[in-house]
């Protein structure tokens, strides 16, 4: 089972149709990354020349930099950082790699891309990089402490807060930390009402909701609404339970009107609509079917694709329905090995 899960869309200037995206996906067991383009009109996917690119041991996350000129692999079979430079999609890696912590596994960045926040699953504690012009990362604070074995980590919207999802025996929890200039400084710790791993983690655009998914033997999501001092608040009748079966990654559709839920035990995703409280509601045609064991869900920056990661080796695509939450699968594509984390530029 995949351990660690890490989904990110980078930041873009404008959205239409007439640029391509770009989809990188970390694939653990060969030790590499691979890279699409992805038609904007059709979600159609084709390899970059030159993909798959090599990286360090088992690269469990990705991160592209706001500038779209730079993407960060985490190489938690390495203990280090991979930098790598943008161009029409490919990548070159820039050496040395950087330290990091031990078996490095989630990486988040602020907005205006200054920052690198590293969860290391090893060392049960977090790292801090400053980032410079050509992309070098410089250590802020290497051993952060959290308490738990980072099991995601989320950005809020604007940056200003961190959130680590974990387990603190019996129950999963959420770390937040307030953020100032790379420095972290704690909020509080929320437990998610639930004695599973909290291994999906996501959060709306507005930053007004956070949600939690949790395993086995739970099978559940946790809802939370969040305060402008990046307190949580669990939201009546959460967690929610129903059709889910290992749930374990979640996404916010850009539209901020639907969550999906991979249930990794059942091979489908569930799709919720987000009421104005932030409650969730199971959309009636749900779930849909997907590959084995899908374990990461993103999608494009248009808001019309899903992109589905399995543990088979493959990444699904679904053309989104905006208008009614309902997806169709239409491609599904080979990456031999598991993926473990996608991220998407425009």
């Amino acid at each position: 089972m995949l351990l660690f899960v890490s989904v990110s869309i980078a930041s873009w200037v404008s959205c239409g149709t007439t640029q391509s995206h770009f989809v990188y996906v970390t694939i653990p067991a060969a030790n590499q990354i691979a890279a699409y383009r992805e038609d904007p009109n059709s979600g159609v996917l084709t390899a970059v020349a030159g993909s798959p690119f090599p990286t360090g041991s088992s690269p469990q996350s990705v991160v592209i930099h706001p500038s779209n000129k730079f993407l960060y692999v985490a190489n938690s079979g390495d203990n280090d950082l991979s930098l790598f430079t943008i161009a029409s999609g490919g990548l070159t890696e820039v050496t040395p790699r950087t330290p990091a912590g031990t078996a490095p596994s989630l990486l988040a960045m602020d907005p205006a891309g200054k920052f690198l926040y590293v969860g290391n699953s090893g060392s049960d504690d977090l790292s801090v990089f400053s980032i410079g012009s050509s992309g070098g990362l410089t250590p802020v604070n290497l051993h952060i402490t959290v308490g738990v074995s980072p099991l995601n980590m989320k950005l809020s919207p604007s940056g200003s807060f961190l959130y680590v999802a974990g387990v603190s025996q019996p129950q999963g929890i959420v770390v937040v930390y307030s953020l100032n200039a790379g420095s972290l400084s704690l909020v509080g710790a929320f437990p998610t009402s639930s004695q599973a791993s909290p291994f999906g983690l996501a959060i709306d655009s507005k930053a007004s909701f956070l949600y939690v998914a949790n395993g086995p033997p739970d099978n559940s999501i946790s809802e939370f609404t969040i305060g402008s001092n990046g307190l949580l608040t669990l939201i009546n009748g959460s967690p929610i339970g129903g059709t889910l079966n290992n749930p374990f990654s979640l996404f916010v559709d850009v539209s901020n009107k639907y969550l999906f839920a991979a249930n990794e035990g059942s091979g489908n995703l569930a799709a919720y609509t987000i009421g104005s409280g932030g409650d969730l509601t199971l959309l009636t045609n749900s779930p849909f079917a997907t590959g084995t064991q899908p374990s990461l869900v993103a999608g494009d920056p248009n808001g019309k694709y899903v992109l589905v990661g399995t543990q088979s080796g493959n990444v699904q695509v679904f053309g989104l329905d905006t208008s009614t939450g309902t997806l169709t699968s239409f491609a599904t594509y080979s990456t031999g090995n598991g993926p473990s984390s996608i991220a998407v530029l425009q």
